[in-house]
């Protein structure tokens, strides 16, 4: 530990919290006896806050076959906002490029393929509601969108956030020029 001599003309005992003369926040140890006071504690600490475009996104490759929708929506949503990594601002849009395949191999539990119900407003009384059974037979990648959408938070960063999704119900999917690396999610720990 560095100390930096400060001669005062008052005796103090104690710890005083001050600016040092470049104006950097110091602990300062002031001495009854010599009237010193050491320098005990000079570090700055500053939190991180990443700026948009200064973090480089990653592409992954998740398969969804036999995941719990629940569970693999929540580590996508996750991905997506970069909270896996320590540089998260909440602000920012520093979350990775996502891409699934195998939707169509998704799992429920329990008795969600009939009781679970998806409502749309059409514009007219009444809403459109339909099975979970029902979407997955119609478009089986609505089921994970929907639930990656209602874990994200409800901003406008989220629709960007959204966007970086790419669910497909088969195994083939258009994004191998940009090289995702598979990733395995949704795991019961």
């Amino acid at each position: 530990m560095k100390y930096q001599e400060f001669s005062k003309n008052k005796m103090a005992v104690g710890y005083w919290h001050g600016l040092s003369a470049v104006g950097e926040r110091v602990k300062l140890r002031v001495s009854p006896a010599p009237a010193v006071v050491r320098v005990v504690d000079m570090q700055q600490m500053k939190t991180y806050m990443a700026r948009p475009g200064e973090i480089e996104p990653k592409w992954w490759l998740v398969d969804a076959s036999d995941k719990v929708v629940g569970r693999l929506a929540s580590d996508l949503a996750m991905l997506l906002m970069g909270k896996n990594r320590p540089t998260y601002t909440p602000h920012v849009d520093n979350g990775d490029y996502v891409v699934v395949i195998n939707v169509e191999k998704v799992v429920l539990t329990g008795n969600k393929w009939q009781q679970k119900e998806y409502a749309s407003y059409t514009g007219y009384p009444g809403q459109r509601r339909e099975t979970a059974g029902r979407r997955h037979g119609r478009r089986p990648e609505l089921i994970l969108r929907e639930a990656v959408r209602r874990m994200l938070p409800k901003n406008k960063l989220a629709f960007k956030t959204l966007a970086k999704l790419k669910i497909y119900a088969g195994a083939e999917h258009p994004h191998q020029a940009q090289l995702p690396e598979p990733k395995e999610l949704g795991i019961k720990d």
